[in-house]
């Protein structure tokens, strides 16, 4: 699933495309997609609104139009890109959402898996209520980041991959700032010393900025807008690198499961606690 850094780029790459657009008409053929309001109420607001400005919120891509906020979330498999109406792209076989836009283009949501949603909202800070922090901003104080892991006794990948504790960091991610923070991502949060608190705090930045440095990872169906792949899956230290040697001491990086997702480590770089 795209995470921070694969949204962020997406959005910087619809900027320059989308706003000062108005939206003319929206068209779709799975109506799951449209997690809120109904697809004829959506299709009613959102149709003759001009996009003002993209922004990110976690995982989220926010599209502020004139009135409302279009967002979407691209799950697994999802796609956005903006195209002439008459061109045709590999991926338009799984568009599931269009929007036909003024001067002939059109931004198209391609989806094969069918997770991704979207949603109209007049108050997008009461959608997105459950999100944490942004990582990358102000907001995201060490003393914040103490606090929320006060009394917890879970695994740590498992609390950092938790969107209402950070927003926008899932298993790619967490793997890249354990291992930057030399923590062993099973690790209770409870026995987490005062040093390594501080250090993992500003690792999840480190392997976010790196990520979006290099345009997100294309291991699977994330592609940039313009169709191209993300380059950040050939600059890991960990996740994917399964029995390949660690970057810093060469030992075979090893393969687990914590919080049910494949995670990935250093035994030597991330030892073990008891």
């Amino acid at each position: 699933m795209p995470e921070l850094p694969e949204v962020e780029t997406v959005v910087r790459g619809l900027r320059a495309a989308l706003i000062g657009r108005r939206i003319e008409r929206m068209w779709h053929d799975w109506a799951p997609t449209i997690h809120s309001p109904a697809p004829d109420e959506f299709a009613a607001r959102v149709s003759g609104q001009r996009v003002r400005a993209l922004n990110r919120r976690g995982k989220y891509i926010l599209i502020a139009l004139e009135g409302d906020t279009l967002v979407i979330h691209l799950k697994m498999s999802g796609r956005l890109y903006v195209t002439a109406a008459a061109d045709e792209h590999e991926a338009d076989r799984w568009v599931h959402v269009r929007f036909d836009l003024d001067g002939g283009r059109q931004l198209r949501f391609s989806d094969l898996r069918k997770f991704g949603r979207v949603y109209l909202s007049d108050d997008v800070g009461k959608l997105l209520s459950h999100l944490g922090p942004e990582p990358l901003s102000k907001d995201f104080t060490l003393a914040g980041f103490r606090d929320g892991m006060r009394g917890r006794k879970r695994a740590i990948k498992s609390l950092v991959m938790a969107q209402e504790f950070v927003a926008g960091v899932g298993n790619i991610y967490a793997d890249e700032a354990l291992f930057r923070a030399g923590i062993h991502p099973a690790t209770r949060v409870d026995l987490l010393t005062e040093a390594d608190t501080k250090r993992l705090h500003q690792t999840i930045r480190d392997a976010l900025l790196a990520g979006i440095k290099h345009e997100g990872a294309s291991i699977g169906w994330y592609r940039k807008p313009d169709g191209d792949k993300g380059q950040s899956q050939n600059h890991f230290y960990a996740y994917g690198r399964t029995n390949l040697p660690c970057r810093i001491c060469g030992t075979a990086i090893n393969k687990i499961r914590v919080a049910q997702r494949g995670t990935h480590f250093c035994p030597q770089c991330q030892p073990a606690r008891v």
